[in-house]
C-alpha cells in the first residue's frame, strides 16, 4: 500500500470519526430529527477543510465524487438510529479518541496541502491546518448553540496547533522528509490530545481570559 492509498483510507476514516463524534456531541434533550443530524455530522465532517479550500481559492477537496460527504451521512445516519450503542460510555469515550486521530490528521494534511501551494509565510499553514481541524466543529457548535472550541477550555486546539507547527518545521528545515514528518506530527497531536482525554487536561488557568462581567 503507497503512501497515497493509505492517506485515502485514513482521511476516510477521519471523516466518519468527525461525523459521529459531531452528532454525539448534540445534546440528548433537544428535539433533533434525522435530517438535521445529517446536516450537522456533515457540516463538522468537511466543514474545516471546505473554508481552507474556498478562502484559498482551490477546488473544494470533496469533490467532484462526494465520498467524504457520502461517509459522513452514513456515519450521521448511523449513529441517530444507534444512539443507545454510541452514548454508552466506554463507546462514546472511544470515539473521542477516534476523534482525536482524526483532528490529528486533517491538521496536518491541512497543513502539508497549503504549504505545496505555495503559502510558505509560516503563519498561513499555521492558520489553515488548525482551521482544517476545528472549522467543522466550531460551524456544529454555532449551530446548534453550544459553546465552542474556541470558547472553551477543553485541550483541543493547543495540541493542533503545536503539531503544525512541528509540521511547518519539518516542511521548511526536512522537505525530504514529509511523509516521515506527516506520520510524526500526526501522532504528536493525537497523542497530546488522547492524554487531555485520559487525564482531563485542561488549558492552563494562567492562559484563560474569564470576564468579570
Amino acid at each position: 500500500m503507497n503512501a497515497q492509498t493509505l492517506n485515502f483510507w485514513l482521511n476516510n476514516l477521519a471523516v466518519i470519526a468527525f461525523a459521529i463524534t459531531a452528532v454525539l456531541a448534540v445534546n440528548e434533550k433537544d428535539d433533533i430529527d434525522i435530517f438535521a443530524v445529517i446536516v450537522l455530522g456533515s457540516i463538522t465532517a468537511v466543514g474545516g477543510g471546505t473554508l481552507r479550500d474556498l478562502i484559498v481559492g482551490v477546488p473544494v477537496f470533496w469533490l467532484p465524487d462526494a465520498v467524504d460527504i457520502r461517509l459522513a451521512v452514513l456515519a450521521s445516519v448511523c449513529v441517530f438510529l444507534a444512539r443507545p450503542f454510541f452514548r454508552n460510555t466506554k463507546v462514546y469515550v472511544l470515539m473521542l479518541y477516534l476523534d482525536a486521530f482524526g483532528a490529528a490528521l486533517f491538521a496536518i494534511q491541512g497543513t502539508i496541502k497549503i504549504w505545496g501551494l505555495g503559502l510558505t509565510i509560516p503563519i498561513l499553514p499555521l492558520v489553515f491546518g488548525v482551521m482544517s481541524a476545528i472549522g467543522g466543529g466550531i460551524i456544529r457548535d454555532v449551530l446548534a448553540s453550544r459553546k465552542t472550541l474556541l470558547m472553551s477550555s477543553e485541550l483541543y486546539i493547543i495540541p493542533v496547533l503545536l503539531g503544525c507547527i512541528s509540521m511547518v518545521a519539518v516542511l521548511k528545515f526536512f522537505p525530504e522528509h514529509v511523509l516521515i514528518g506527516e506520520i510524526i506530527c500526526s501522532a504528536q497531536i493525537f497523542l497530546f490530545r488522547a492524554c487531555a482525554i485520559h487525564w482531563k487536561w485542561h488549558v492552563p488557568s494562567f492562559l484563560i481570559l474569564r470576564s468579570k462581567i
